[in-house]
């Protein structure tokens, strides 16, 4: 009778070509892999490159609203606000002609174009020209041309065909979608569109818009700063503001305030106790503030 020898060992080998194999990194482990990183970033990156898209294409088309509203009151601006000395006048039967001269209103518009541009009537009865509105019409004008004209050619498309201004300016926001793809085209549009609506908003008399700031200011410990988007600035408008700066002008010039600009609101919010995000807020540069005033 034999018996098992105690030192055999009684554990299995493995069988023949089987290998123990670690697990491999990424979804055996647990452990992202490099290539699921850069899968993620990209996907992150895409979705930050849609979304910038999407709000410049949000902003251009408000401001191309903002100038198709704005560019019609321009050119009524334009037209003479009275008939021609030509044009033959209705008087009632049986009352004595009087002498055409011209009205009180018509005095003090010719005395403000002669005060501000240096224009004098050439007749009782003619309008003043209008320089600053003509040149606003003629710049908006060739612009809203040439801006339709390069949007057709970076897009590869056939040359635009003749239209007015606002057929033209219809045209571009219809072509938004298509330039998203191209990040270079969508600024331009969208810088281009917005000087024009600005000057149509200077001509028509038009405020600069301010919008209020929290905090207090650092010079003056009043709570009188404000934002002026169009500049990219932060001002203090308490006329009694002086600064420390001896480059700044307001120690010198009563109508000048001191400003602050885009690279110096991280250190005015720290000093002036203001939200640095509500601060970059309140002088976004948006048609949806200009449009609403």
């Amino acid at each position: 009778m034999t018996t098992p020898n105690a030192s055999t060992p009684t554990t299995r080998e493995p069988a023949a070509g089987a290998r123990a194999t670690a697990p491999k990194p990424g979804r055996d482990s647990g452990t992202p892999s490099a290539a699921d990183t850069d899968t993620a970033g990209a996907r992150s990156a895409a979705a930050d490159t849609a979304g910038a898209a999407a709000a410049a294409i949000a902003d251009a088309t408000l401001w191309i609203e903002l100038l198709l509203r704005q560019f019609p009151e321009l050119l009524v601006e334009l037209a003479p606000s009275y008939r021609s000395s030509s044009a033959p006048r209705a008087t009632p039967s049986g009352t004595p002609s009087a002498t055409a001269g011209p009205t009180r209103a018509e005095r003090e518009e010719a005395l403000r174009a002669e005060q501000t541009h240096g224009l004098t009537p050439s007749g009782s009865r003619t309008s003043p020209v209008r320089l600053h509105i003509s040149d606003a019409v003629r710049d908006v004008t060739d612009g809203v041309i040439e801006l339709d004209e390069a949007v057709h050619d970076r897009l590869r498309l056939p040359r635009p065909r003749r239209e007015q201004v606002a057929g033209r300016l219809l045209r571009v926001a219809g072509l938004l979608g298509r330039a998203a793809a191209d990040d270079v085209l969508l600024e331009h549009i969208r810088d281009e569109v917005r000087r024009m609506a600005r000057r149509c908003t200077r001509a028509l008399g038009g405020a600069e818009p301010v919008v209020r700031v929290s905090g207090r200011c650092p010079w003056c410990d009043s709570v009188s700063l404000r934002a002026f988007p169009a500049r990219r600035a932060v001002l203090c408008v308490n006329p009694a503001c002086r600064c420390t700066d001896r480059a700044c002008d307001c120690r010198t010039d009563p109508a000048h305030r001191h400003a602050w600009s885009e690279g110096a609101w991280v250190r005015l919010a720290a000093e002036s106790g203001a939200d640095l995000a509500e601060l970059a807020a309140s002088a976004a540069d948006t048609a949806r503030r200009e449009g609403g005033r």
